[in-house]
C-alpha cells in the first residue's frame, strides 16, 4: 500500500520507489547514503559480486538515450546478482504505438520486480508507479526536466566523503538550471540533509524565476555566486532541451561562466568540483580545471555504482549482509 503523502513509500513509510529527492527526508537519504558506503568496497574485492538481488529482475527502460547512466544501472544490477534486461525502446513496440502503460503490463507480465525508467516526459516514472503491482519497484533514472534522483544521491555521497557535515556548508550550482533535472534534485537533497547555503549561478536565461520558495540564493556574476564556496557544481548546457536563443554561443558561455583555474580562485581553497557529464571541455569547464587536483568528477561516476546498488536493495527490501 502507498503512502497518500508520498508515493515513493509504502503505508510504514519505507521507500519502495525513488522518483525524486523530494519529499524524501533525512533519515531516508541517510540510510540511502550509509547503505551506499558498504556496497563501494564491492568494487574492490576479486568477486565484485552480493547475492542480494539473485533471482530478480532488473528491466531498464530507457525512453532516452544515456549510455553512462544506463550502464552504471547495469553494473550495479549485476553486482547484486539480479539478471538485467535492456530494452532498445526506440525499436521497441513503443514506437509501433503501443502506449506507456501497455508496454509496462506486457514487460511485467514477464516476471518484472524493477524497472529503471529513463523517459522524456516529466511525471512518466510516477505514472508508471502507480500502476504496477506491489511487488514491482520503479526507479526514475531521469524524467524530463524534472528529477534525476540518483544522481542527486551519489553527488550527496560524493560531497559527504570529502566533506562530511552539510550543516557547514556553502555550495554553488551553476549553469543551465532552468533545463536541468540534476539540479533540482541536488537542491531537494542539500535542503533536507541540512545544507544552509545552497547557491544557483548562471545567465537569467537559464536560471527559473521560481526559485526563492527552494530557498536558494540566485547570483548572474559568477565569482560572486562561487565565492567563498565548499562545492561547486558545474551542469552541462542542456542544448537538446533549449527552444529558441537562450545564449549568444557556447564560447560566449564559456567567457561568463566556464570554470577556469583563474575563477575557481574565489571558491574555498579546498573547494570541490563536480560535474554530471558527460562533460563540454571548454564551455562548462576548463580541461585545466576538470582534470585538476580540486575536480571529484571520476570519483563520483564510482559512487554512482554503490548508489544505485544501495536503492535497489533498499525499495527491493534485500538490504542484507554485503
Amino acid at each position: 500500500m502507498l503512502s497518500k503523502r508520498n508515493p515513493q513509500l509504502n503505508a510504514h513509510g519505507e521507500l519502495i520507489h525513488l522518483l525524486s529527492t523530494e519529499g524524501l527526508g533525512k533519515e531516508i537519504l541517510t540510510h540511502v547514503l550509509d547503505t551506499a558506503q558498504r556496497f563501494v568496497a564491492v568494487s574492490d574485492r576479486e568477486v565484485k559480486k552480493v547475492p542480494l538481488l539473485r533471482g530478480k529482475s532488473v528491466f531498464n527502460l530507457f525512453f532516452e538515450n544515456s549510455t553512462r547512466t544506463r550502464t552504471t544501472f547495469e553494473i550495479a544490477a549485476k553486482r547484486l546478482s539480479a539478471d538485467v534486461i535492456n530494452l532498445d525502446i526506440g525499436k521497441s513496440s513503443t514506437a509501433k504505438g503501443e502506449s506507456l502503460l501497455d508496454t509496462i503490463s506486457n514487460l511485467s507480465a514477464m516476471a518484472a520486480d524493477i524497472f529503471v525508467v529513463r523517459h522524456s516526459e516529466s511525471g512518466a516514472p510516477y505514472l508508471i508507479a502507480q500502476h504496477v503491482a506491489p511487488h514491482v519497484h520503479v526507479i526514475n533514472a531521469g524524467d524530463g526536466r524534472h528529477a534525476h534522483p540518483t544522481q542527486g544521491l551519489l553527488d550527496m555521497f560524493t560531497i559527504r566523503h570529502y566533506k562530511g557535515d552539510f550543516t557547514q556548508l556553502r555550495v554553488a550550482i551553476v549553469g543551465d538550471v532552468l533545463h536541468s533535472r540534476v539540479a533540482r534534485s541536488d537542491i531537494h537533497a542539500l535542503s533536507a540533509l541540512g545544507c544552509p547555503d545552497v547557491r544557483v549561478v548562471g545567465p537569467k536565461t537559464l536560471v527559473p524565476q521560481d526559485l526563492s520558495h527552494l530557498g536558494v540564493r540566485v547570483f548572474h556574476d559568477l565569482s560572486e555566486g562561487i565565492r567563498d564556496c565548499d562545492v561547486v557544481i558545474a551542469l552541462r548546457l542542456q542544448n537538446e532541451r533549449m527552444s529558441g536563443a537562450l545564449l549568444p554561443s557556447s564560447q560566449e558561455y564559456f567567457k561568463a561562466y566556464g570554470l577556469t583555474p583563474e575563477r575557481l580562485e574565489a571558491a574555498s581553497p579546498g573547494a570541490i568540483v563536480m560535474h554530471p557529464g558527460p562533460i563540454n571541455r571548454g564551455v562548462e569547464i576548463d580541461s585545466a580545471v576538470a582534470d585538476g587536483a580540486q575536480s571529484v568528477i571520476l570519483p563520483q561516476v564510482t559512487y554512482g555504482i554503490a548508489i544505485r546498488m544501495a536503492v535497489m536493495s533498499i525499495v527491493a527490501g534485500n538490504e542484507g549482509q554485503v
